[in-house]
């Protein structure tokens, strides 16, 4: 039986060319790249040949790319950092109801700890964050503003470019360069506009293994002037924001799967989009279903349907003895058995919300993995259904 993979929300498989590009590093290029000697300056060209071409895919200047260990430090790194560096001048930030736990988690601790005061904005039931109810939020005192560019568990694209130009007009009308606006991107590295000019974005964060490249490995767009202080510290690479020792293969390989992302999105989005379309008639076919998400502003390769009357993890581990994999939600938060956060703040009801499953696309899905989906599908709820001790009626989708 072949198994199908649909969980790249998660984690994509390495593409082969990223790994081909990483080899050397990872075999014989070894040297520091701060190091003086000729292999210390042939890893450190690798490095800045790296930053100069992810500098060109996101339209920034080369020192505007901060290297990472993945989007969850580079959320930290610009929610933590930035607040600290703004103490002095306010402490109020702005963030949506369905953001990320690499975003939610740091506001919370901050919050807590009594640096910031938090407004977490509603969204609609498509998982849409209005941008006018953003400049609407915005205070005198307010430092920074983060929304997330693509949902990684419903897959809704905010509209990211429509918030920068109305922060910029906020800007622009109170005569101040506050508040900066930083945008989780990783779920929307691949398969949306990347430019952070035309983004009007002030920081931004993208992480590796969502794009086909390595794990370990993510980015800081940081836009110049930006104040900031680092997390920790410990030497003077990347601009003094985030020091340590580079991870040569990792970045290297960062750089590639970007590349190969820019070369391949339109053809890759348009043929996702097929199938992604595919599967939702397919699984809104079964009795008691609802699309979780906006149903055409959303990312080519995820599906989010809740199933009335079934738990989604009985449902994922159901699915796995078909080898199909799937997920209820974020890799992220898989150890809790709450519903996801993302689906409530929708204005789901919380008994729905737990029959909720993620299937997210890849490369290397077809016809035959959706419509082998589609028929199994049917019978696994139909199984857990018969053993549900609830009967819930389509009200409790509103």
């Amino acid at each position: 039986m072949k198994e199908i993979y649909l969980d790249h929300a998660a984690s994509a498989p390495m593409d082969p060319r990223v790994l081909e590009a990483m080899l050397p590093y990872l075999t014989t290029s070894e040297a520091n790249p701060s190091s003086l000697h000729s292999p210390g300056l042939r890893t450190k060209e690798a490095v800045t040949s790296a930053r100069k071409s992810i500098a060109d895919i996101l339209n920034c200047r080369d020192e505007e790319a901060i290297f990472t260990s993945g989007g969850t430090e580079s959320d930290n790194l610009a929610i933590i950092g930035i607040t600290r560096a703004l103490a002095a001048g306010g402490k109020h930030v702005i963030t949506s109801a369905i953001e990320h736990p690499a975003v939610l988690e740091p506001l919370a601790h901050l919050q807590k700890t009594g640096a910031i005061k938090l407004t977490i904005l509603p969204v609609d039931r498509f998982g849409m964050v209005d941008p006018k109810t953003v400049t609407a939020a915005i205070r005198p005192d307010t430092i920074l503003i983060s929304i997330m560019y693509a949902n990684n568990e419903i897959g809704t694209i905010q509209p990211i470019a429509d918030i920068g130009r109305e922060i910029l007009k906020w800007r622009k009308n109170n005569s101040t360069q506050l508040p900066y606006f930083h945008t989780d991107a990783c779920q929307a590295a691949g398969a949306c506009l990347m430019d952070v000019e035309k983004l009007h974005v002030d920081a931004m964060s993208v992480n590796g293994s969502k794009v086909y490249g390595p794990k370990g490995v993510g980015l800081l767009y940081l836009r110049r002037g930006v104040q900031i202080e680092p997390l920790f510290h410990g030497g003077g690479q990347e601009r003094n924001v985030r020091p340590g020792t580079e991870n040569v293969p990792g970045i290297v390989g960062l750089a590639a799967a970007l590349s190969i992302a820019r070369e391949d999105m339109g053809g890759k989005n348009a043929r996702l989009t097929i199938l992604r379309d595919r599967l939702v008639e397919g699984l809104l076919a079964i009795p008691k279903t609802r699309l979780n998400g906006h149903p055409t502003e959303r990312l080519p390769n995820n599906v989010n349907v809740s199933f009335l009357d079934i738990e989604g993890e009985a449902a994922v581990l159901y699915l796995d003895a078909e080898k199909i994999f799937v997920s209820t939600g974020s890799a992220c938060a898989s150890a809790s058995l709450d519903p996801s956060h993302v689906i409530l703040a929708t204005g789901m009801s919380y008994e729905a919300a737990h029959g909720s499953l993620r299937f997210t696309l890849g490369r290397q899905t077809n016809e035959e993995d959706i419509d082998r989906v589609i028929a199994v599908m049917p019978g696994v709820v139909q199984k857990l259904r018969a053993m549900s001790p609830v009967n819930l009626d389509m009200k409790y989708f509103e």
